[in-house]
């Protein structure tokens, strides 16, 4: 398996992960009084927006020669990042 294979297996678990996550805190969302909800749904907004960026670098990751692999796994260690970040701080605000 090269490298570019393992990264990308890597960040396909993590972004099934991240979906999860995301899906139970829709769950809680939807039981939070309707103050709460407008947080939560504003917070779920957030993460599916960066959810969205991380798949799209998933698929250049996916769709790349290995030339340009270097330069595309930046971009997605970048979105990975602010991914973990904003899920991160969610679950502070979740909780």
């Amino acid at each position: 398996m090269t490298d570019k294979d393992a990264y990308t297996k890597k960040l396909e678990a993590q972004m099934k992960e991240w979906q999860a996550n995301i899906d139970k805190m829709r769950a809680q969302a939807e039981k939070a009084q309707a103050d709460a909800q407008g947080q939560y749904e504003e917070h779920l907004k957030e993460l599916r927006a960066k959810r969205d960026e991380m798949q799209v670098k998933l698929d250049e990751l996916q769709r790349n020669q290995t030339a340009a692999w270097n330069d595309v796994k930046a971009g997605a260690d970048k979105a990975w990042d602010d991914m973990s970040k904003a899920m991160q701080d969610a679950w502070k605000r979740f909780s």
